[in-house]
């Protein structure tokens, strides 16, 4: 089976412009290819997992990637998927994001000369003419048909703003500046982002009438629908400062039955053959198929070491000794405490658990907070020094468990 049939069959394609031609490119090495990653934050996401792993599987089959970080393009800020606008950054906080992403995405690809490329549309973007550009680029798109396209549609009932509005045109411009500098022939993303690459492929064949051509993914979605890669409202991130391996391997470890084999299939590299065997698997089973899962994606993004130490704890923690050692652990100092303690509120703050003390006391209200297997009912609750340093266990819902001591 070669690469293209493979990405059919672990789910992993959406949507083609040329099946047969990109088919061709793929299968035989021929393609350069490249994925758009903006940087608003300082790490990437479990919702960037596809993608990397996409990239992953592509150089493996002989294609050259080339990770076009957007130091241009976030400072506009892309409306998909959007109903309000996105927050601009400094240019000082792109080149952080953008240094930070680089060693992210090399536990996944190889950079190197003839290898994989690590590109910023700043380079470009920020050097353009504006009359120049609405002259040579603007002239090539049509604003009825850029007002139709899915990415602008939402944002259209509470204002979409001029600067959003030229998105799709740099994005565009991205990919034919790249088509003609660094013989990129194609452009990889998600499913939400088909009317903006659409936009790269007219853009080449209007001004250099040639083709190129664009592969989606499905976006990452539970049975519900919804985006996968965020746990209590939080984004699940690869940097472990942001979100540990051991809650990291927890989110993976802790997806619905009716998700784990589409995971498997689109996130690990297990063969196909085994996974087919693993999709007969019920009951009891899948908790196994689970772990596994867990194991595999915790190894890619922090080591087996890592993987290894998050599967034991949330082994022994779940199992009937209920085994600490390796669980998620914050270290408070004397200065933490007023008065020789600290309140459940400030703990869970403290601990990452709670992004606020209004957050904090909803979850305590809420009955969703316990401390050392006895769940917590009043708000001004507290632990003091002799407490602290024997060590308390929080555990937020039914599956989150920190430990914090002095």
């Amino acid at each position: 089976m070669q690469i293209y049939e493979e990405l059919q069959a672990r789910g992993l394609i959406a949507q083609v412009t040329n099946e047969e031609e990109v088919r061709d490119l793929i299968n035989n090495g021929k393609a350069t290819f490249y994925i758009g990653y903006d940087c608003t934050a300082d790490s990437l996401t479990a919702g960037h997992f596809m993608t990397l792993v996409l990239m992953k599987r592509l150089q493996m089959a002989g294609n050259q990637p080339i990770a076009l970080i957007g130091g241009g393009t976030t400072t506009v800020g892309d409306p998909s998927g959007r109903t309000d606008m996105r927050k601009m950054l400094t240019m000082e906080d792109i080149d952080h994001n953008a240094a930070c992403f680089k060693k992210q995405m090399e536990r996944f690809i190889e950079f190197g000369p003839g290898k994989a490329q690590m590109l910023n549309n700043a380079q470009w973007l920020l050097k353009l003419n504006y009359i120049e550009l609405l002259r040579e680029v603007g002239a090539c798109f049509s604003v009825n048909n850029m007002l139709r396209a899915d990415c602008y549609k939402q944002r259209m009932e509470k204002g979409l703003s001029f600067l959003e509005f030229n998105y799709m045109i740099m994005q565009s411009y991205d990919f034919y500046y790249m088509f003609q500098h660094h013989g990129c022939n194609m452009q990889f993303g998600g499913n939400d982002q088909w009317s903006n690459m659409l936009g790269g492929t007219e853009l080449i064949r209007r001004k250099l009438g040639k083709d190129a051509q664009v592969l989606t993914i499905p976006l990452l979605t539970d049975s519900q629908g919804n985006k996968m890669g965020k746990t209590a409202g939080n984004a699940v991130w690869l940097d472990p400062n942001k979100t540990s391996p051991f809650d990291f391997y927890q989110y993976w470890r802790n997806v619905e039955d009716a998700d784990v084999m589409k995971c498997l299939r689109m996130l690990t590299f297990l063969p196909l053959e085994e996974l087919e065997e693993m999709a007969k698997w019920e009951g009891s089973q899948l908790n196994q198929a689970k772990e596994i899962l867990a194991f595999q994606l915790t190894a890619m993004v922090h080591g087996e070491e890592e993987a290894a130490k998050a599967q034991e704890g949330a082994r022994a923690l779940f199992g009937a000794g209920k085994n600490t050692a390796n669980m998620p652990t914050t270290t408070l100092s004397a200065s933490d405490l007023t008065n020789g303690a600290i309140t459940i509120l400030d703990l869970l703050v403290k601990a990452g658990l709670a992004a606020s003390k209004g957050e904090a006391r909803r979850l305590v209200q809420q009955g969703g907070v316990s401390a050392n297997e006895e769940k917590v009912a009043d708000i001004g609750a507290s632990f003091d020094e002799e407490q602290l340093k024997a060590g308390v266990v929080i555990r937020k819902g039914k599956k989150v468990f920190h430990k914090v001591i002095l």
